[in-house]
């Protein structure tokens, strides 16, 4: 590890320093989450930590961008080298309308699915793709794809990879959101009559109205849908396990406060990366949200969540985000 990331930083500074117009960007993100929950439903623990992400590079013709850098989340209370850093290492193109990553580059602010199918935990462990991601822009929506490679086969380690994409179309006040999902759960190497590869997949359509201008807030929408998944251990299996339900999300968002509810009703799902509460088959989710500073290079937002499950049990959360950017780019 200690090699990989000597072996990084001389990258990166070599990088810079041959580059016509170097341009580098320095992420702070400060996490804490303490996740009041009932063993049953989902997993009870509280994770403090910061990450803080690195990168360096050139933009040519202010549409091919290199970028090269490293990635740590260090967790308070472990030792500083537990978790190893991610390497950063991308080409990107964009042009407003069209968009394209190539290599490992961070997920943040680029995918925003539902937490069913992906858990927040998801992008505080492993906060970049590897892989390809790409996004086109119409006038009236929009529509992107990624495959995000999570883990490469050996002896021991089983093959994973991720797959899907996501878009919104809009017309007028109401609008269409659509989300796809596909993780595939291989084998390793060695022939392990114990192990099944797994396919697990979903998607998730909604019908959403904005009512923002009626209530004066920055962001008001109400959207409505249907969620689906599926999953099957071959062999193991006779065909697939799926769940459907009802599924929706009301949000208000003013100058300082926010609340988003989020709700699933009829048949549990199972989303191998996504939030367990929704393997349940009753599941309500509201978040009381304060942005506490809002600044250009500065946000920091306090969540105070309640998890309600099959009408009965009541689960709380509190998450506190702090994120800091500087840099000599956009």
């Amino acid at each position: 590890m200690k090699q990989l990331f000597i072996l990084s930083c001389l990258l990166v500074i070599a990088f810079a320093a041959r580059a016509q117009k170097p341009e580098y960007s320095v992420h702070f993100q400060g996490i804490g989450d303490n996740r009041e929950f009932s063993p049953e439903y989902s997993y009870p623990q509280t994770i403090m930590g910061e990450r803080t992400s690195i990168e360096l590079g050139t933009t040519i013709d202010s549409l091919h961008r290199f970028r090269f850098g490293i990635s740590h989340f260090f967790e308070f209370g472990a030792e500083a080298d537990e978790l190893k850093p991610n390497l950063i290492a991308y080409y990107s193109y964009d042009d407003g309308k069209d968009q394209f990553y190539f290599g490992a580059f961070p997920r943040l602010e680029l995918l925003d699915f539902p937490l069913a199918m992906i858990a927040d935990t998801f992008q505080y462990y492993r906060p970049n793709i590897e892989g390809l991601y790409g996004k086109h822009s119409w006038s009236w929506g929009h529509q992107a794809g990624f495959v995000d490679w999570t883990g490469r086969q050996t002896d021991t380690r089983r093959e994973t990879f991720m797959a899907g994409s996501s878009g919104e179309m809009n017309f007028g006040k109401f609008f269409v959101q659509n989300y796809l999902i596909l993780f595939h759960h291989a084998l390793t190497a060695t022939e392990n009559p114990d192990e099944h590869i797994t396919d697990n997949m979903g998607a998730t359509l909604y019908l959403g109205y904005n009512f923002t201008e009626m209530t004066g807030l920055q962001q008001a929408f109400l959207k409505l849908g249907v969620m689906e998944s599926a999953i099957r251990e071959r062999g193991v299996d006779d065909g697939y396990n799926t769940g459907t339900s009802l599924a929706g999300q009301l949000y208000g968002e003013g100058k300082r406060l926010a609340l988003r509810s989020t709700f699933s009703f009829g048949k549990g799902h199972q989303f191998m990366n996504g939030d367990p509460y929704y393997a349940q088959d009753s599941y309500v989710r509201t978040d009381l949200i304060w942005k506490f500073l809002q600044h250009k290079q500065l946000q920091g937002n306090f969540n105070l969540s309640f998890h309600l499950v099959d009408g009965s049990t009541l689960d709380q959360q509190q998450q506190l985000s702090l994120i800091y950017r500087f840099g000599n780019t956009d």
